[in-house]
């Protein structure tokens, strides 16, 4: 694609929707942002603050968004691609508040939907989670595998899902969904409820505080670096790849809690002590993913490997550690 669109992320000051909006850019796109900045930054943003091409609008992915889209086109013209990243990502937070994490993740998925319906938006992206697969899913979990979430938050990711099929049935909507598992990178926050184990480790290993896992650490997570997640995304949303497909992106790399918390001990020089503590509910065992889908659909093989992955983080997180906080607020 060559001609410049006007394009829409929503919780693009968040985690793994700034990145996207760093490859946009780059490409030469328009981007507006919609964004209550409850989990995410501005600071996530800030290279792309004074561009004539970016916009950023403080917006409520659960609340009537009438008056956002109107700000939006106003700047850039028609939207013509929307990149749905806006959700409640916590799961404990999601069995702690089923109904909020409907309202999040249902209603603002619906609210973009029926935009997108009535401006013939040419497609759709939408960020859902390995978390719809069944526990007892023989692993790696494919696209086909078993779906039986075991909590709201992989339940309302599997509704989305079913809802971007009806649209695209019943109004001819056209919508890549990527299920995603366990993203890490630069811009991840290790202190917020919304943190990847990665962060985490990470940063309780550069600063010596315990690092806990919990239960025996044997469990297993398919760990996929964030710029290679990023590439995923922007490669279905602006070609005709993946078109009304559900894919799983990941590295088809199965790694156990207790190697990870070795190996970023051993990358960080750290001497920060190892805890158990009892497993967290509705927490999986294994999860790991194929990669034929991915390979198949949108040529998608991950560049960056863990080792390389997490030193990069490392050092993010080290140069972050260094200089004056400038992180403000926090992304849907």
């Amino acid at each position: 694609m060559t001609e410049p669109q006007h394009i829409l992320v929503t919780g693009g000051a968040g985690f793994i929707g700034s990145h996207a909006v760093d490859v946009l850019m780059r490409l030469g796109h328009c981007v507006t942002v919609f964004d209550n900045l409850s989990t995410g930054y501005l600071a996530n943003l800030e290279q792309w603050e004074a561009n004539p091409r970016f916009r950023f609008i403080h917006a409520d992915i659960a609340a009537d968004l009438t008056d956002a889209f109107n700000r939006a086109v106003l700047g850039f013209g028609r939207i013509t691609r929307i990149a749905h990243f806006a959700a409640q990502t916590a799961v404990p937070l999601s069995m702690d508040d089923p109904v909020a994490d409907i309202g999040a993740n249902v209603t603002g998925l619906v609210r973009v939907l029926e935009y997108a319906r009535r401006n013939k938006v040419a497609k759709v992206f939408f960020a859902s989670s390995s978390a719809i697969y069944d526990d007892d899913a023989p692993v790696p979990v494919s696209e086909t595998s078993s779906a039986r979430p075991s909590s709201p938050y992989g339940i309302n990711k599997l509704t989305g899902e079913f809802y971007l099929d009806y649209y695209a049935r019943l109004n001819g909507l056209t919508f890549t969904a990527l299920r995603f598992m366990n993203v890490y990178g630069p811009r991840q926050d290790p202190k917020s409820w919304y943190s990847g184990v990665i962060s985490i480790f990470l940063d309780r290993a550069v600063t010596g505080q315990p690092i806990t896992i919990f239960d025996d650490g044997e469990q297993t997570r398919d760990f996929v670096y964030v710029t290679d997640v990023a590439e995923a995304v922007t490669h279905a949303l602006l070609t005709g790849a993946g078109h009304n497909a559900v894919i799983n992106i990941g590295t088809g790399v199965e790694v156990t809690i207790n190697t990870l918390a070795r190996t970023i001990l051993s990358l960080a020089g750290s001497a920060s002590p190892v805890r158990h503590e009892p497993a967290r509910a509705g927490d999986i065992r294994r999860s790991v993913t194929t990669m034929d889908q991915a390979e198949a659909l949108l040529a998608f093989r991950p560049r960056v490997n863990l080792q390389a992955g997490l030193q990069a983080t490392l050092t993010w997180l080290r140069q972050e550690k260094s200089r004056a906080p400038s992180r403000s607020g926090s992304a849907a």
